[in-house]
């Protein structure tokens, strides 16, 4: 069963970087398409990104400027590349592919 890994949050000051990246194991067919959600304490899941193999993104205007969805085919692996964080963006973070289970998360925490 292919599933999906997030890794790379951590703890990270205001306005700095972190690049998250979600994994899929269990199988070698190619991922098309992927989303990134988050979930902050107390709030509903929210989807910040999306994209395809064919090139299109789209973002939520929360992240639009500052986050940047990508892919490596070679790796099966999709990236969260997140910009000039700010505490706000604290959240355990998603990726999601139709079709397949949710991962763990990842916790991203932007705090001085």
């Amino acid at each position: 069963q292919v599933q999906l890994v997030e890794s790379g949050g951590g703890l990270v000051q205001p306005g700095g970087s972190l690049r998250l990246s979600c994994a899929a194991s269990g199988s070698t067919f190619r991922i098309n398409g992927m989303a990134w959600y988050r979930q902050a304490p107390g709030k509903q899941r929210e989807l910040i990104a999306g994209g395809t193999l064919f090139g299109s993104t789209n973002y939520a205007d929360s992240v639009k400027g500052r986050f940047t969805i990508s892919s490596d085919n070679a790796k099966n692996t999709w990236y969260l590349q997140m910009n000039s964080l700010k505490p706000e963006d604290t959240a355990v973070y998603y990726c999601k592919s139709a079709g397949l289970p949710w991962g763990q998360g990842t916790q991203v925490t932007v705090s001085s």
